[in-house]
């Protein structure tokens, strides 16, 4: 499906489907820093409250967390997200007087 890390191949080769429509946007992104937020915030809070380690500890901690997890997640959400568009049949907007499809 992916012909890069984030980047779609042109076509299916198993099956021939166009990937050429793709477009998820930003939407895999913003459900990434939701989930991960809510992962990594209460830990670090509890942290915080249970140790009071230096800020150095905390970034040491959570960035490589949160960067983490969101490099992990960001190509299987992409991959879901084309594949609900592909299943409804999502396409780009039109107003109701356009007669020409895309």
């Amino acid at each position: 499906m992916f012909a890069g890390y984030l980047k779609f191949a042109d076509a299916c080769p198993a099956c021939g489907l166009d990937y050429s429509a793709e477009d998820a946007g930003d939407g895999p992104a913003v459900f990434i820093m939701f989930a991960v937020g809510f992962i990594v915030v209460p830990m670090a809070l509890v942290a915080e409250v249970a140790f009071k380690p230096p800020l150095w500890v905390h970034a040491l901690l959570w960035l490589p967390l949160t960067l983490g997890l969101c490099a992990a997640l960001l190509r299987p959400l992409r991959a879901i997200m084309f594949a609900l568009q592909h299943q409804h049949g999502a396409a780009q907007g039109r107003l109701d007087g356009d007669d020409a499809a895309p």
